[in-house]
C-alpha cells in the first residue's frame, strides 16, 4: 500500500470524513490492513479564512501554509498528497512545484469522473473563489462539457453557507437555501458538490444527479493507495 498525506483542516470536519471514507473503503477492497495515512492539519487564522471565503480575498496569504504542510508531508513518509478542498487548488501547481512526490487533483479527478459518465451540462456550486477563478472551467471545457455556476446573489448565499459550515455551524434552513440555489439548475444532467463542506448538509436532488467532490477524491485516493 501507498502511503496518503492530507492537507486537512479546511474544514475540519470535511476532513474528518474524509479519512473515514478512506478507511471504509478500503476495507471493503482490501481485508488484510488498515491504509497508512498521515494528515496535516493546516493552522490557518481565522480571521484569514473567513476573508477568503466570505470575502474572496487575500488568498496569495495561504499559500505558505499549503506549502509547508505538504512538505511536512513528504518529509513524513508519504507517497501522494491530497487536499480535499476545491478552492485552495488554485495553488495546486504551486505545491506540486514545491514537492518530490505526486498532488493528486480534486478537480482532475472529478472532470475525469464526469466524463466517464458522459455528461455534457455541469451545474457546479462553490465558493466564489473556484466560481471566479474558474477552477473548472478548464478541466470541463478541454472534455467537451459545459460549465454552469450560480448568480451572483446565489453565490453571496453560498459563502455564507460554506463559512457556517467550515466554523462548524449547521442547521436545516442552510441545507433549505442550498437546495432552493441547486434547483436552478435544472436544465443541467447533474450539479457539483465543488466545495466539499457542501456534503455535510447531505443536499439530495428529486430529478438531478448530485455528485460529491470529495467522495471522487477519497475513491481516487483509496485508487492511488491500493496501487
Amino acid at each position: 500500500m501507498k502511503t496518503v498525506g492530507i492537507i486537512g483542516g479546511l474544514g475540519p470536519e470535511t476532513t474528518s470524513k474524509f479519512y473515514l471514507e478512506i478507511i471504509f473503503s478500503c476495507q471493503k477492497l482490501n481485508k488484510s490492513k488498515r491504509p497508512p495515512i498521515i494528515i496535516s492539519s493546516v493552522p490557518l487564522p481565522y480571521a484569514l479564512e473567513k476573508d477568503a471565503i466570505v470575502n474572496n480575498s487575500n488568498l496569495q496569504k495561504f499559500l505558505p501554509y499549503l506549502i509547508t504542510e505538504a512538505k511536512r508531508l513528504e518529509k513524513a513518509g508519504s507517497d501522494f498528497i491530497v487536499m480535499p478542498c476545491n478552492s485552495l487548488h488554485l495553488f495546486v501547481d504551486d505545491i506540486r512545484k514545491n514537492v518530490n512526490i505526486p498532488v493528486l487533483s480534486i478537480i482532475e479527478k472529478t472532470a475525469e469522473f464526469l466524463q466517464k459518465r458522459s455528461f455534457d451540462n455541469i451545474g457546479i456550486v462553490s465558493t466564489a473563489i473556484t466560481a471566479q477563478h474558474k477552477l473548472y472551467e478548464k478541466e470541463l471545457s478541454s472534455k467537451g462539457m459545459l460549465y454552469f455556476s450560480p448568480n451572483e446573489n446565489d453565490q453571496v448565499k453560498l459563502n455564507q453557507i460554506v463559512y457556517k459550515l467550515v466554523v462548524g455551524e449547521k442547521d436545516e434552513s442552510m441545507r433549505r437555501e442550498l437546495l432552493d440555489i441547486m434547483n436552478k439548475f435544472d436544465k443541467s444532467d447533474c450539479v457539483v458538490l465543488a466545495c466539499t463542506d457542501l456534503q455535510l448538509l447531505n443536499p439530495i436532488l428529486q430529478k438531478i444527479d448530485v455528485f460529491d467532490t470529495m467522495k471522487i477524491l477519497a475513491d481516487a485516493t483509496v485508487e492511488e493507495i491500493l496501487k
